[in-house]
């Protein structure tokens, strides 16, 4: 039987978790070169490397990857028993899904693709950080993430090495306050030239879609706002500043919570949502439950045409 060293694998564990060596070793107050030479001592005994240089970073191989992920598990495991001999309950310490949200990516659609994680047998403590997609790429490429939503797939161009996993598509559908959607309920979508419209930024798929369809359609909207937010357009379409627009699959959330109604739907302008990984097969779990369901149950059956 192959023996384990804990002692390298902890050492390995919490300089991923800690983000380097130097947040490590602040962490176990260890000096560099132990910690360093503890590494190297765990590499040779697995006769494989865990980390590459990127600049003046570590970055994980493949392979340190997949160590990682059984690490976390197995400490994991080793609170839940320290957890029990010390008369707290198993469990407590939950599996960690580090999910980066994009900014556009409306709140109900990002909660629906993430509720299912909390389903699993075992316990799941989701941390979820909103942000620009480039930057969450990075800090997924850093393993600093398991999982990053966003309606955009990760071009070829790009420097980080991810995979995309298309969870769905869907129509939109133009919401407005009950005054404002009256007026242009009337003879749409031609009612919508001149209309005040809220619009995602220039940056954002959905933004470039609409542009499409209003230029196609020679549709001029007077746009009120631009917001990179999507809570942020959605308080300011709640208090009547301008028509705004979300994917229909949440039409009878948005209407009872912002007391909006609906103007009508824009099939034609298609929103995706793409989970994108640092795994090509999605392994983990908790993703695993997410784009399964987000297939099977939220997109599905939703309007293609």
């Amino acid at each position: 039987m192959d023996w384990l060293n804990y002692h390298h694998l902890f050492y390995f564990w919490t300089v991923v978790r800690e983000g380097g060596i130097t947040a490590a070793c602040k962490k176990l107050r260890l000096a560099q070169p132990t910690i360093s030479a503890q590494i190297k001592t765990l590499e040779q005994a697995m006769g494989e490397v865990l980390f590459s240089r990127n600049g003046r970073s570590l970055v994980l191989t493949d392979f340190g990857q997949t160590v990682y992920r059984y690490a976390d598990e197995i400490f994991a495991i080793g609170q839940d028993l320290m957890n029990t001999v010390n008369g707290r309950p198993a469990g407590t310490s939950a599996q960690r899904l580090q999910v980066g949200a994009s900014m556009v990516l409306p709140k109900q659609i990002v909660y629906r693709l993430l509720e299912p994680a909390h389903h699993l047998p075992e316990p799941v403590c989701l941390v979820v950080d909103e942000g620009k997609p480039v930057d969450l790429l990075a800090r997924l490429s850093a393993y600093e993430l398991d999982l990053v939503l966003t309606d955009a797939p990760i071009g070829s161009q790009a420097k980080v090495k991810a995979f995309n996993h298309l969870l769905g598509e869907i129509g939109v559908t133009v919401f407005g306050v009950k005054d404002l959607a009256e007026t242009v309920k009337s003879g749409f979508p031609k009612s919508l030239n001149g209309a005040p419209f809220l619009l995602p930024t220039e940056s954002a798929t959905l933004r470039r879609s609409l542009d499409h369809w209003f230029s196609a359609n020679r549709i001029r909207p007077r746009i009120i706002g631009e917001f990179q937010d999507s809570a942020l357009l959605k308080v300011f379409g709640q208090v009547g500043r301008g028509l705004f627009v979300l994917p229909s699959v949440v039409e009878e959330d948005v209407c009872s919570r912002y007391d909006v109604q609906v103007v009508g739907q824009l099939t034609q302008v298609r929103e995706r949502f793409y989970a994108i990984s640092a795994e090509r097969k999605v392994k983990n779990p908790a993703v695993l439950a997410i784009t399964e369901s987000a297939r099977s149950k939220l997109f599905f059956g939703a309007d293609t045409s």
